[in-house]
């Protein structure tokens, strides 16, 4: 099937790349020149496992292609996925301007029958308002249906949770619609679960928030474990093996970040208030998600006197392993207030270091400086403390040992309880982590 997608971010992108190794014709759609021209070169704008691999080979047999020209993209597509950002606003509502601004595109361009298939995350009845907004711009008599599809992938495996997903979520108005989606994803055989529009949008939001809210759970427990003198580590396992709850996502530390959880919380949220209703469950997860962000920063302001001239090593920036996505980071709120606080930093992540370039350049920055080291060694050396805020397998590949021979002060705060305390105290090193 000849499919357009607009927006090659980590939905679009991994979308189209996926459909077209499943067999299908994909043009991907991007306002940004220089990202195409990356492209065609099989460099992908984003980092994640598998993808590149999967771009050269997709582009090599023809089936994958990239422009900036939207109106050639779409004008005989079959199918138009809509993958663009749809960013947090200040009152916590989501952003449409760039969904109104392809559905626009797509109205003035297409110009046979074709199925829009929103996969953007989006609030509930957003659907429905692209297809009106569609119908209103349309320039020719053809006939445009609009689906919601949103996406289950998480950052660092998106390309093995996008062939391999537990389920494809489809929301349609129309039986003709729910035939083209089922025949785009026939190829994957993978479950499909159809359902209407509106209920597929809250599919994605219920999902997304609930894992949210197993994560702010297990922070709130283990900030409860510290002072009772449980190990959070323990609990979880022994929660893991009931069959209700699951073993996934116990694991405690310093919050939720990323693109999803953050922003899909703060939507669901503003949805329920628009339509007077309190989501008090979803308030109070993202109340303990922001709190626990600092939670060590807190800790360690208790211990030391200050931070001014101190060496502070940073090991991960990234929000979580497997990406160079910093939105919503632990590490960005902590190295803020690292640096009004006159510390020297020197901080290490395997990918993330030229996107944290961006925010802080090498230098003296506000009070403090900022530095940044090609390993975790070199992060560690002559270090008075150490912040652990991403759970990256060179981190946790560390010997307690380093620690106490590099830094200074041996002295470290794991957001990611990526270590055996007991043995961190028998090499001599002052230890916090999360719950434990």
């Amino acid at each position: 099937m000849k499919i357009a997608v607009a927006g090659t971010g980590y939905v679009g992108l991994v979308a189209g790349v996926c459909f077209a190794e499943k067999g299908h014709d994909v043009t991907c759609v991007d306002v940004d020149a220089q990202k195409v021209k990356l492209m065609e070169a099989g460099i992908s704008p984003i980092y994640e496992a598998g993808l590149e691999e999967l771009m050269r080979k997709n582009n090599a047999t023809g089936r994958l292609h990239y422009t900036t020209d939207h109106r050639s993209a779409y004008r005989d597509a079959e199918a138009i996925f809509i993958g663009v950002g749809t960013p947090e606003q200040p009152d916590g509502s989501a952003d449409l301007s760039y969904i109104a601004t392809v559905s626009r595109q797509i109205a003035e361009s297409v110009e046979r029958d074709c199925l829009v298939v929103v996969k953007s995350t989006v609030p509930v009845g957003t659907n429905d308002k692209v297809e009106q907004f569609i119908r209103d711009f349309l320039k020719r008599d053809v006939k445009i249906e609009v689906a919601s599809n949103p996406e289950f992938l998480a950052q660092g495996s998106a390309v093995h949770d996008t062939l391999h997903a537990a389920r494809i979520i489809i929301g349609t108005e129309s039986k003709e619609a729910e035939e083209t989606l089922k025949k785009i994803y026939e190829p994957f055989g993978l479950p499909i679960v159809s359902v209407n529009r509106r209920s597929a949008e809250m599919i994605k939001y219920a999902c997304n928030d609930f894992l949210a809210l197993k994560i702010s759970y297990m922070n709130d427990i283990a900030n409860l474990c510290e002072l009772v003198g449980a190990d959070i580590g323990a609990v979880a396992e022994g929660m893991s093996y009931d069959a209700r709850i699951g073993a996934r996502f116990l694991n405690a530390g310093v919050g939720y970040g990323g693109s999803c959880f953050p922003k899909d919380t703060k939507a669901l949220k503003y949805l329920a208030q628009q339509n007077g209703y309190t989501l008090r469950t979803v308030e109070a997860a993202v109340a303990v998600n922001e709190e626990q962000k600092t939670r060590l920063f807190r800790k360690a302001s208790n211990r030391m006197i200050t931070f001014q001239n101190l060496k502070v090593a940073v090991l991960g920036l990234a929000f979580k392993a497997g990406t160079d996505d910093l939105r919503e980071a632990p590490s960005l709120d902590n190295v803020k207030l690292l640096l009004e606080s006159g510390a020297d930093i020197c901080a290490y992540d395997p990918v993330a270091v030229n996107n944290f370039k961006k925010k802080y350049p090498e230098g003296r920055c506000g009070r403090g400086t900022i530095q940044y080291a090609d390993d975790p060694a070199a992060a560690l050396l002559e270090a008075n403390i150490c912040f652990i805020f991403t759970e990256w397998d060179e981190i946790r590949r560390i010997a307690p040992e380093i620690y106490q021979e590099k830094m200074q002060i041996p002295l470290v705060y794991d957001g990611r309880n990526l270590y055996d305390p007991a043995k961190m105290r028998a090499a001599g090193i002052e230890y916090y982590s999360i719950g434990r």
